[in-house]
């Protein structure tokens, strides 16, 4: 089920190689910089700020990391100026995908973006073509590790101005608006609270299952170069896994 896919997919990135895990940093540390020029380097003041400093530390970036990236982006910085771009398209079966990507080249990175669609299976779409079938949430997840009092979580998630609480077999997922993601972050932190993932995703609303192992296939090596690709920060899908 898609909640067990879930899991999978939190482990696999937290186990990922160090090689994996240093792009993953770099990618933040990029989403860091941008935050930073945005709104200044202070999470205090700057909303965006503090929302990719939850999701770097929920990735286990150090703090030493987080705080080299804002104050290099308060500084002089690199000169390169990234555009945030969404591109929505469909894999294998019309599985819906969106792609969060941040680019100093757009011409390159929508060129590489069609390429890997066409490559395993799917097609670029238009703006709008997938966004409705997902909703935007701030999403925390917790392990369920047998010692967080569920009650207690709940009151504590709802109390902070959570709208939901999931509860599977192996974590606990809070979601919120996008609008009270800061608030509930700093909430269930003061509470104790230790979180696998933490940031603001799109949600699909029902999800596709793929029958043919030929269609798995393209569709996990999709996911694989779209997440390997230095442009892309985060590839969202309906796709129900087992």
């Amino acid at each position: 089920m898609a909640g067990h896919s879930k899991w999978a997919n939190i482990k696999r990135k937290k186990e990922a190689t160090d090689a994996k895990r240093g792009k993953i940093f770099t990618k933040i540390g990029r989403e860091l910089a941008v935050a930073v020029k945005e709104g200044g380097p202070d999470p205090d003041t700057n909303s965006k700020l503090r929302d990719v400093i939850a999701k770097a530390k929920a990735s286990n970036m150090p703090n030493d990391n987080i705080m080299r990236s804002i104050k290099k982006a308060a500084g002089e910085g690199s000169g390169d100026n990234y555009e945030s771009i969404i591109y929505e398209g469909y894999g294998p079966s019309g599985v819906a995908v969106i792609v969060e990507a941040l680019t100093d080249n757009r011409n390159r990175t929508a060129s590489e973006m069609r390429h890997y669609f066409d490559k395993f299976g799917g097609n670029l779409g238009t703006s709008g073509c997938v966004m409705f079938m997902f909703d935007r949430k701030g999403v925390f997840v917790i392990a369920n590790d047998g010692s967080i009092d569920e009650d207690k979580l709940i009151s504590d998630a709802l109390e902070a101005g959570a709208e939901d609480v999931n509860i599977e077999d192996e974590y606990f997922e809070v979601l919120t608006s996008p609008s009270d993601f800061s608030a509930v972050n700093e909430a269930l932190e003061k509470d104790g609270y230790k979180f696998e993932e933490a940031e603001v995703q799109y949600v699909p609303q029902t999800y596709t299952k793929l029958t043919d192992e030929k269609e798995v296939i393209q569709m996990n090596k999709l996911i694989d170069h779209l997440e390997d690709s230095d442009d892309v920060q985060a590839v969202w899908h309906n796709w129900e896994q087992d």
